[in-house]
């Protein structure tokens, strides 16, 4: 291990040499692809550094404790031999994680989609509620959230919405989202003041690249239809809705929020994309990819992986067995301890499979 850390400390020194000449300065692309590369070692380079420093002090400290010391000076020595054994694990763990191999899908941008699940216009309440979770835990972390396609309840919220999230590490922040959402609570309908249980599924998928999915125009099937919507708005008089089948799969795309058909279009090719995607790697990586999902759970749409209580006030994640009392403001887009939470647990599981 310290072989190649030092071979990755030598890498990011040269790549800093580099980003000062000004010949690459002058090539803005060539010094933006080498300062991406260096920004990827930065946390590991510093950490190893600190490392480095604390293993230098201990042996400075072992080296003391072998001198004749009065008691009270031992004794101190050996307090902080015992500080810096300490440290030294705590930096060893954090390099082992951050050696870990990386998703390459991890900078991608996101395509959520949240759909009702049981308890009829309660879920749709519930997907509505997701919904804003998730828009306002990106303005939080300054990203862009764009509605895709929606697919409304009478009695408000959402049978289905789609939606994108665009910000430098979208995906790695919101993959373990996928799974069954439960909600338990009093419905405004329910009049005996009984709690209903009602669900919503997350699919988190990363937006694909033209490059990374190559679509032949022949192999696509596209229907225009009139949109429908609540309260009769304009786009219902119009045939601007898209439909896109991806024959060859049977996979199926389709929008109708905009009013112009080439928007929709647009649209929905991005989803189709994502959902191609999708599919291509979960047939690539076969068992590995199930096996994944037993560690966490990312990606499995079946999977029950979260309850909002609303009588207790809490949120619970039963794939890392966490409950958090404060579902208010989760709700708000306080998410951070969750995901953070689910990172450090997938890291731990990759770790523990690394080792073994």
């Amino acid at each position: 291990m310290l072989e190649k850390l030092y071979e990755i400390e030598r890498k990011y020194d040269e790549l800093t040499e580099l980003l000062s000449d000004p010949e690459i300065i002058a090539n803005q692309s060539e010094w933006q692809k080498y300062a991406k590369a260096q920004a990827g070692m930065t946390n590991l380079v510093t950490t190893f550094r600190d490392y480095k420093e604390v293993r230098h002090e201990l042996e400075e400290t072992e080296a003391l404790l072998k001198e004749d010391l009065d008691s009270e000076m031992k004794e101190m020595a050996e307090q902080e031999k015992d500080e810096l054994l300490n440290k030294s694990r705590e930096l060893e763990e954090q390099i082992r994680i951050l050696l870990l191999p990386k998703d390459p899908l991890d900078e991608k941008n996101v395509i959520m989609e949240i759909r009702a699940g049981a308890g009829g216009d309660e879920a749709a309440l519930f997907a509505g509620d997701l919904y804003r979770m998730y828009t306002r835990y990106a303005e939080g972390q300054g990203w862009k959230a764009e509605l895709l396609s929606a697919n409304y309840s009478e009695a408000g919220g959402y049978k289905e919405i789609i939606f994108l999230i665009e910000g430098q590490g979208a995906y790695s922040k919101l993959k373990f989202e996928s799974g069954v959402h439960r909600v338990q609570r009093i419905p405004a309908t329910e009049s005996a003041g009984r709690i209903h249980t009602s669900t919503a599924t997350v699919a988190v998928l990363p937006e694909a690249e033209d490059v990374e999915v190559s679509i032949n125009p022949n192999d696509l099937r596209i229907d225009i239809y009139c949109s429908s919507g609540p309260g009769g708005q304009c786009v219902n008089t119009t045939q601007s809705a898209v439909r896109i089948t991806h024959i060859p799969t049977g996979i199926i795309a389709s929008c109708q929020d905009e009013k112009s058909q080439l928007k929709n279009k647009e649209k929905a090719l991005r989803v189709l994309r994502a959902r191609i995607l999708e599919k291509a790697q979960e047939e690539a990586l076969g068992e590995q990819a199930s096996q994944r999902r037993t560690q966490v759970g990312t990606g499995d749409r079946s999977e029950r992986i979260r309850t909002f209580n609303f009588p207790q006030g809490r949120v619970t994640d039963h794939r890392i067995n966490l409950t958090l009392h404060r579902l208010e403001t989760i709700l708000t887009g306080e998410l951070e301890e969750l995901i953070q939470a689910l990172s450090s647990s997938d890291q731990a599981e990759r770790l523990k499979a690394e080792i073994q």
